[in-house]
This record gives structure tokens, C-alpha cells and sequence, in this order.
């Protein structure tokens, strides 16, 4: 099997999970700038199997597109047109980062190490990442 990918994308920081080649662990690849995402996406597709790509759809409570989306759904249109052949899956990131800061209080870490914002996103990537395979799994 292939890995699947998911993308907790910011103006500032891109927060970047991925799965085991079974496709059961979601884990926490790694946070980067996020003028850099596609370079580095492209160079990391090289190097593993990549079967699908979860791209976080920011929404409002109400379920109208939050501030952050238009710079989103900018990125996801570059991603589609520098990997056409990618399956792209919108999934919902709302609360995503009120959960990774929850767990990094639940995990014990510090109070400055959970100021890391980069920490936070690559949570958050996580979390979509292994809410996307629970969802999947259940059928």
C-alpha cells in the first residue's frame, strides 16, 4: 500500500503528517515554512509512495469558509496543477489546533514547549490525518 498525506496549511507554517505504508498510524512528519511546501512535497514524492493528500478545509461553526481559506484553496490550486495526478481529499480542520494544544497539555508537555506553533500544526496534521483513517476504517 501507499502512504496518505495530510496538510494543516498556514500563510506562516505548514504542518505535515503522514501514515505507515499500511495505512493504520498516523504521524507527525514535520512543520515547514510554508513558501516552501511545494518544493518540498515534490521532493518528498520522490522519495516515498504517496497515495492520496488530505488538505484541511477551514471552516467557520456555522460552515461558511473562514478567514484562512481563500490563501488555502490558492495553495490547494497550485498543488493540483504541480501534481495532477494526486488525489486531493478536502477535509474538515475545524478545532483541529484546540485539540493539538489539549493533547500536548495532556501529554505533559511544558509551557514553553507547547508555545511551539510549528509543534501545534504538525499536531493538528496529525489529528486530520487519524480522524481521515478512523472515518475510513469504520466501513
Amino acid at each position: 500500500m501507499m502512504r496518505i498525506l495530510a496538510i494543516d496549511y498556514g500563510e506562516k507554517r505548514t504542518g505535515i503528517a503522514v501514515t505507515d505504508e499500511m495505512q493504520i498510524i498516523a504521524s507527525g512528519l514535520t512543520t515547514i515554512p510554508s513558501a516552501t511546501a511545494l518544493d518540498f512535497l515534490k521532493d518528498y514524492f520522490n522519495k516515498e509512495k504517496v497515495e492520496a493528500v488530505l488538505i484541511g478545509d477551514p471552516k467557520q461553526m456555522n460552515g461558511e469558509p473562514s478567514q484562512s481559506a481563500e490563501a488555502i484553496n490558492a495553495f490547494t490550486q497550485k498543488f493540483t496543477g504541480q501534481f495532477p495526478d494526486m488525489q486531493v481529499i478536502r477535509v474538515d480542520e475545524r478545532f483541529t489546533s484546540k485539540m493539538a494544544f489539549q493533547t500536548m497539555i495532556s501529554s505533559g508537555l511544558k509551557k514553553k514547549q507547547r508555545q511551539n506553533k510549528a509543534l501545534i500544526d504538525e499536531i493538528s496534521a496529525t489529528i486530520m490525518l487519524q480522524d481521515y483513517l478512523s472515518r475510513k476504517n469504520m466501513f
